[in-house]
C-alpha cells in the first residue's frame, strides 16, 4: 500500500508539471490586432500583473483584453507612453493562465505605433 501512495504521488506531481510546462510553453495561436490603446494597468490583490485593453470599434464585443509578463519591460515601457494612441500589438494565445502571469490568454509581445486616422475633409 504504501509503495502505490508513492507511485500515486509521484504520478500527481509529474501530471501537474506537465501541464504547466504544456500551458506555459506551447501557444495555441499568435496574431496580431490594431486599435485604440484604452487602458494599461497593474493590478491584482495577491498577484500583481500588467492588463490592458485595445478599443477595435463603438461596442463593449469589439474589445480587445490582453495581459503583459513583467518580463517584458520595454512592451510595457511602450504601452505606457502609447496610451490613448493608435496601436499595432502583436500577441500569442495561450492554451490557459496562472494567477501569477495575468488575467487573459493573450499575451503582448510587441508593439508599434500606428499613424492616426484621417478626417475626410
Amino acid at each position: 500500500m504504501k509503495r502505490f501512495l508513492t507511485y500515486a504521488g509521484i504520478s500527481v506531481v509529474l501530471v501537474f508539471i506537465v501541464y504547466v510546462l504544456f500551458v506555459y510553453f506551447f501557444t495555441f495561436s499568435e496574431g496580431y490586432r490594431a486599435g485604440e490603446l484604452i487602458k494599461i494597468s497593474k493590478r491584482g490583490v495577491v498577484f500583481k500583473t500588467w492588463e490592458g485593453r485595445l478599443s477595435q470599434g463603438v461596442s463593449e464585443e469589439q474589445q480587445f483584453n490582453f495581459s503583459v509578463e513583467k518580463s517584458d519591460k520595454e512592451v510595457l515601457e511602450q504601452l505606457k507612453t502609447l496610451q490613448g494612441e493608435r496601436v499595432k500589438v502583436t500577441y500569442i494565445e495561450r492554451y490557459g493562465t496562472f494567477a501569477w502571469l495575468g488575467d487573459t490568454k493573450y499575451y503582448v509581445k510587441e508593439v508599434e505605433k500606428l499613424e492616426s486616422r484621417k478626417n475626410p475633409e
